[in-house]
């Protein structure tokens, strides 16, 4: 399978993930299309699950059209039954998991008190619950003995405008801790990454949407740019690989190292932000 034009070369070779069944949740746009795509490009066979069935296959059948193999599912991953009756759809047509990656995510910024108890509990269930309930789904067809489960976190640290994603991704990355611990003894991997500002995703977009605040957020990051998919992709490859097989627990920043100013960064944007009046009551 071909990559989409502009990726870079990959460093792994092309039979990593061969025979291979990866569930990715979120995997329509962004970042967790891009590891879909890698995943397909490297052997593995692809479910992308989506809330909106039209998106995901659609981007199930460009990985098709370049060579791969993938189908699109649809669920919310809120709803316990709906992710059931789609990792059976799955299962069907690929067989049993090697790797599971929850990355659907929902997030907008807003300071503490201009979040709604709905809005807060939305982002929660989607990140946190929705989390707990791809793995629980998915975990009677997870193989055991090399199976995978990664899960895309977020920041790490205290994040002005994001109160509710932190908290949700505080618990993903204990969730991710714990399965460690439990499911070690089933030779089954639990890792989590957290990404840093990623351009071209609809997060990026919602955080920094002028060329203005781009250049802030790059400014912040001691690589001094934005990452890209592929970016997380590679340490997602790396991660289900047999090359990490004596890695689970770790919940590892690819960031271009922001993670090391703690929120220190994204305070500034956020300074910058108050005295431009975005935030002022009307």
């Amino acid at each position: 399978m071909t990559l989409p034009a502009g990726t870079p070369e990959s460093t792994f070779r092309p039979d990593l993930l061969q025979g291979k069944h990866a569930l990715i949740t979120g995997g329509g746009s962004g970042i967790n299309l891009g590891i879909a795509q890698s995943f397909a490009a490297h052997g593995c066979a692809v479910t992308i699950l989506g809330r909106n069935l039209e998106k995901a296959q659609k981007a199930a059948q460009g990985i098709v059209d370049a060579g791969g193999r993938a189908i699109g599912v649809s669920a919310d991953v809120r709803d316990p039954a709906a992710l059931e009756a789609a990792v059976a759809e799955a299962v069907a047509k690929f067989g049993d998991f090697d790797i599971v990656l929850a990355g659907a995510a929902g997030n907008f910024p807003a300071p503490v008190d201009g979040i709604s108890p709905n809005g807060f509990k939305t982002v929660v269930d989607i990140d946190l619950l929705g989390t707990y309930n791809t793995i629980k789904a998915c975990a009677p067809h997870l193989k055991a003995n090399g199976g995978n489960v990664l899960s895309i976190s977020a920041y790490g640290v205290p994040v002005p405008m994001q109160a509710h994603v932190v908290a949700a991704k505080a618990g993903v990355d204990m969730l991710t801790k714990t399965l460690a611990v439990e499911w070690g003894v089933k030779g089954i991997r639990v890792n989590a990454i957290i990404p840093g500002p990623i351009d071209g995703t609809e997060g990026m977009a919602r955080l920094a949407p002028d060329e203005k605040m781009r250049k802030m957020v790059a400014r912040s990051v001691p690589l001094n740019r934005l990452g890209v998919p592929q970016d997380i992709a590679n340490a997602a490859l790396w991660l289900v690989s047999d090359a990490a097989s004596y890695v689970t627990g770790v919940i590892l920043p690819v960031d271009g190292g922001q993670n090391l100013l703690g929120g220190a960064p994204q305070y500034q944007t956020f300074l910058s932000m108050s005295e431009a009046g975005a935030f002022s009551k009307k």
